[in-house]
């Protein structure tokens, strides 16, 4: 026979403090005194039959089946608080809040967003930039546009939009601009590489696939965001790396130029959105974006 649940308050009460590891602090986190925390703890022991804190010193510490609860039911309120504000409003009217990361927002998105209106005026976005700290899982995000390998979570529904190809790019105003231009890969041997904090891997990954090894390699500035290297390559700085749709603009009005191409590797730029809270946006949204790669990268 199961048990009933202990009533909500004083699982919350227990929550808070076990988060907090503080009565008193979740007595303010509550807007409750001391007293009538410390008092829900205890309706809360006497339900379940077990000691969920013990003294430790001058303040407290979870006992096992406190540690045990703690994780459940931090899980659980964090669903509720979720699906109350998946709730709290009608998706219709709300908009649909994309994440991405802010090389990709202004290198790609930005320049697209009117012709995205003008094809989608039914869709009210929203952008978020982040660099590796957005979350579709967390309340505030509907998707999250990013180049990832797989395999892919389990709770998401994910829009593979193109696979990725990375490639070296360099400008005009580059003091090696000409004589690498017809140059093979192994000539990059003896340039600057600008590189990227946030993909550290792009270079040796190339690497591996010219029969370089990566060793051989000198680099010289590295830049925090993917958006800060293509920016000092365009100014004659270096060779950096970078994703084919990112650059494919620039290539086009001749800013930058990719002598050596571009290769493939195992990530794909793709929208994630989370099974709980997929809608027909969201596919509206993958198909526009896989039909506007496919239109500037072919």
């Amino acid at each position: 026979m199961r048990q009933e649940l202990p009533p909500l308050n004083a699982l919350r009460a227990f929550e808070v403090t076990a988060r907090l590891n503080s009565v008193s602090r979740a007595a303010e986190q509550l807007h409750v005194t001391h007293g009538a925390v410390s008092r829900q703890i205890k309706v809360l022991e006497a339900h379940l039959g077990v000691a969920l804190f013990v003294k430790d010193g001058r303040g407290i510490k979870l006992t096992d089946a406190g540690n045990r609860l703690l994780d459940a039911s931090s899980e659980a309120f964090a669903r509720l608080r979720d699906v109350c504000t998946e709730l709290s409003h009608d998706g219709s009217e709300a908009p649909f809040v994309l994440g991405c990361s802010g090389s990709l927002l202004a290198r790609w998105f930005i320049p697209r967003l009117g012709r995205l209106k003008a094809d989608l005026p039914q869709l009210r976005l929203h952008l978020s930039a982040g660099e590796g700290d957005l979350d579709p899982r967390r309340p505030g995000l509907d998707a999250l546009l990013v180049f990832a390998e797989p395999p892919w979570p389990a709770d998401m529904q994910v829009h593979v939009l193109v696979e990725e190809r990375i490639g070296p790019v360099l400008s005009p105003h580059y003091a090696g601009y000409s004589r690498l231009q017809s140059a093979p890969a192994h000539a990059l041997l003896g340039e600057t590489l600008l590189q990227t904090s946030s993909r550290p891997q792009a270079w040796p990954t190339w690497a591996h696939q010219q029969g370089i090894d990566p060793g051989t390699m000198t680099y010289g500035q590295d830049f925090e965001h993917l958006y800060y290297l293509l920016e000092a390559a365009m100014a004659g700085l270096g060779v950096a790396i970078a994703p084919q749709p990112l650059v494919a603009d620039d290539l086009r009005a001749g800013r930058l130029t990719a002598p050596w191409g571009f290769s493939p590797t195992r990530a794909a730029l793709a929208l994630w959105v989370p099974k709980r809270a997929a809608d027909e946006r969201a596919e509206q949204l993958a198909q526009w974006l896989r039909a506007e790669l496919e239109r500037q990268i072919g």
